[in-house]
């Protein structure tokens, strides 16, 4: 049995798994989620969860009003600040409508959220200083977060309540995105429109921001002032949580954020779950969960619908990233759902710090661009490695329900035109050199998959100089209009996989080494191969005899390949 003592300063609470008991006397709780931690394929710390003093303070009690109006900005910093005095406890937000401006969490603070309360944060952008932050993995400045905490100890959100970031008041929308009569109702909420008229921004200061950054979401200026000439520009993430340990998000709904919904930043010992994680589909920049840089997280039994990447792992940017050198490590993922998404599970492209040490299992993707996605470029340097993932099922993916794209450009899986933007990428493009700017991606497992869409059976692909490395794909159904497509992989191993392709090739290989395919099942008898290899550095494609009807028919060599490229055994 694992036990962690906490480091809070609150004497005599002692962990044991979940259950913490007191000599004096804190808030008690316990949770049974033993389950999480079964077969995880590596040494997984027990998270530490936080454990309050068992002081309350109701908002109502310090000078809050519920009434949609009022703002209770300084009603639940006073709150906080009691709490605080007394050593820590829980700040309770009942049924109503509360508004208010940025929270600003401490230490051994719980902020609760009664079922029926609604907390919305006001669209005064005046409220919201510009605060130096991260976003996209490197340093800037932005305004400051709705709810925010940094070098905290023992924090959490919980409740059954609603907190709503107003993110209407703070993000463009592309016009393809909304249907005529949706537009129509927007221009006339007023707002300024670029791009021809195809992109409308709340304010003239938010859309000077994008034309100075070159629509870019991260503007580098020299001077603060030119920062704050854009500030409706500088949308926040909406829970940023940074250098924090013993972290519970624990029953609440998130939704409407300004850019993404929740970010812990450098945090250690994180619990996120039985969460609703809501923004529009339309939402730019509208993540669910952005994980950078954290440490022994678990994240299970919560719900996603979003605009952009669901559950998405990070560790920095290019430079900032590697110099930062924290990755994200030792995280569960497990019995989640997403339904609209970028992706379901994500990882990158600011995956410069590294990502290692990933369970994700029993998770459903309903109608994600893509269901499990990893992404990444030229100049992000950082490895990831060891990642688990299995038992997922997906349905009505639109692009690929796997893919690895090294080429990762920053264009969402579908674009405005509805095709994959996949179709960007230059297969061709040559080597370059292996520097620390090269991202390496190996050593991930994937097995029990069922899914279905009307894209691409799965896309993986590595870079010339830098091969997607020993991967495992392994009982798998997959079913879509066209197949699965190899580019520049090493090590990859297919085992009992099914590719029900309506057209082409089951599989495609091009540029790729030491392929085995062991129980590979496709549609045959379509006039087209089931296996067809390309490129003239292909080599050791291993097959197995007992799985093509017709070897000579179903086995197609172009582009350079020839005999000895394949094994057949």
């Amino acid at each position: 049995m694992r036990t962690n003592k906490l480091f809070s300063g609150l004497a005599g609470i002692v962990f044991i798994g979940s259950l913490y008991v007191s000599c004096e006397s804190p808030e008690k709780a316990a949770y049974d989620n033993a389950w999480v931690y079964d077969n995880i394929e590596f040494d997984m710390p027990v998270v530490t969860e936080p454990g309050f003093a068992a002081n309350t303070v109701s908002l109502p009690d310090v000078g809050g009003v519920a009434d949609g109006r009022t703002l209770n900005t300084e009603a639940i910093a006073k709150g906080i600040e009691m709490l605080t005095e007394k050593g820590g406890g829980r700040l309770i937000i009942p049924a109503g409508l509360w508004i208010t401006g940025p929270i600003v969490l401490k230490s051994n603070i719980n902020l609760h959220l009664e079922d029926g309360a609604l907390l919305r944060f006001s669209d005064d952008f005046d409220l919201y200083p510009i605060v130096e932050s991260t976003f996209e993995g490197v340093m800037t400045w932005r305004c400051q977060s709705p709810i925010s905490g940094r070098d905290l100890v023992n924090v959490a959100i919980t409740g059954k309540g609603t907190i709503d970031g107003n993110g209407q008041a703070w993000r463009p929308v592309k016009r393809f995105k909304m249907t005529d009569n949706q537009w129509r109702n927007l221009l006339n909420s007023g707002g300024t429109l670029v791009d021809d008229g195809t992109y409308w921004f709340p304010t003239e200061s938010a859309a000077l921001g994008y034309i100075k950054a070159d629509g870019n979401n991260l503007p580098r200026f020299d001077t603060f002032e030119e920062y704050e000439a854009i500030k409706d520009f500088l949308r926040p993430v909406m829970i940023s949580l940074i250098a924090c340990k013993n972290v519970l998000l624990d029953g609440p709904t998130f939704q409407n954020s300004p850019a993404w919904n929740i970010h812990p930043l450098l945090c250690e010992d994180v619990t996120i779950r039985n969460l609703t994680v809501r923004n529009p589909w339309y939402s730019q920049n509208g993540d669910g969960l952005d994980l950078e840089s954290c440490k022994n997280v678990v994240i299970y039994n919560n719900n996603f619908d979003v605009g952009d990447d669901a559950i998405c792992f990070k560790s920095g940017r290019d430079q900032e990233g590697r110099d930062r050198g924290v990755p994200t490590e030792n995280v569960i993922v497990k019995n989640n759902v997403v339904y609209h998404g970028h992706g379901g599970f994500v990882v990158g492209s600011e995956m410069s710090g590294g990502v290692r040490n990933v369970h994700v299992s029993d998770c459903t993707f309903m109608g994600t661009n893509i269901g499990i996605r990893f992404k990444s470029t030229r100049g992000r340097g950082g490895i990831v490695e060891n990642i688990y993932i299995s038992d997922i099922n997906m349905i009505d993916i639109p692009t690929e329900p796997i893919r690895f794209n090294m080429f990762y450009g920053g264009f969402a899986p579908v674009l405005d035109d509805g095709k994959s933007s996949t179709d960007l990428i230059d297969t061709e493009a040559p080597a370059v050199p292996v520097t620390e700017e090269t991202p390496i991606f190996r050593n991930i497992k994937v097995r029990n998959i069922v899914a279905n869409g009307f894209g691409n059976a799965a896309l993986f692909m590595g870079l010339p100089e830098m091969k997607l490395e020993n991967v495992t794909l392994e009982n798998a159904v997959l079913k879509a209009p066209k197949g699965f497509t190899m580019i520049d992989v090493n090590g990859v191993e297919l085992i009992n996989v099914q590719v029900i392709q309506e057209e082409g090739p089951a599989l495609t290989i091009f540029n790729s080494n030491n392929v085995e395919l062991s129980d590979f099942k496709f549609n045959s008898g379509m006039n087209q191969p089931g296996v067809a290899v390309s490129g003239a550095t292909s080599g050791n494609i291993r097959l197995k005899q007992d799985d093509f009807n017709h070897l000579e028919e179903e086995l197609l060599l172009v582009g350079g390949a020839d005999d000895a490229t394949v094994v057949v055994q």
